[in-house]
């Protein structure tokens, strides 16, 4: 049910709909695990770079691989977002699940590798190729030997997620109900993973 407003969140200046889903109660290592859950379970996300003059610049991308915290992405070298990581290595994935309104977001640092990096054959795959084109000199072909098939890694620093507590006829049942009474919908659980949950989140991938 929706949560009362207190004048206290009114003095401190809080944010009512974070602070009263903010989830301090559940055990560091078993929301890591369910982050690695609902991560495996968001194919596709968004990276975003930063672009000096214009600002944060995203675009759609598959997930190579999760490595514990961090993600690996398979990508074009010529393409622009690789001249953005060469200002400034500073990058955000994000994912949505538009079903249930899940949401995760990290906040690392991307290390760009050539195509050299034996990791790239293990990642890649036939589909792949649709996004590069075969230029027909048996060198540009889109496969993993292709030069400009290059490997992103985005490792880790901040995470954050919201998982949902409510079917989606709660959900409006709750904001609903929220919006009348003047309460404040409580759908779910924000949680934060900080550098030091994060490199947890590394060794229990290692085990």
């Amino acid at each position: 049910m929706p949560d009362t407003l207190t004048q206290q969140e009114i003095n401190s200046k809080t944010d009512p709909s974070v602070s009263k889903q903010a989830d301090d109660e559940t055990p560091k290592v078993q929301q890591i695990q369910e982050f690695f859950k609902a991560a495996d379970e968001k194919k596709i996300g968004l990276l975003n770079t930063y672009r000096n003059g214009v600002g944060p610049v995203g675009r759609s991308m598959a997930v190579a691989k999760r490595v514990g915290p961090d993600f690996l992405f398979l990508a074009n070298g010529h393409s622009k977002k690789f001249s953005d990581l060469e200002q400034n290595k500073e990058c955000q994935v994000t994912f949505q699940d538009s079903k249930n309104m899940d949401w995760i977001s990290v906040s690392g640092t991307a290390i760009t590798t050539s195509n050299s990096d034996p990791r790239i054959k293990d990642l890649w795959s036939s589909g792949t190729k649709a996004w590069f084109g075969d230029l027909g000199d048996g060198k540009h072909d889109g496969s993993a030997s292709d030069p400009r098939m290059t490997l992103i890694e985005v490792k880790a620093k901040y995470i954050s997620y919201w998982l949902h507590t409510v079917g989606a006829l709660g959900f409006m049942k709750e904001v609903g109900v929220a919006a009348v009474t003047g309460k404040v919908a409580n759908t779910g659980v924000l949680r934060e993973l900080n550098e030091q949950d994060i490199e947890t989140a590394r060794q229990l991938e290692k085990s």
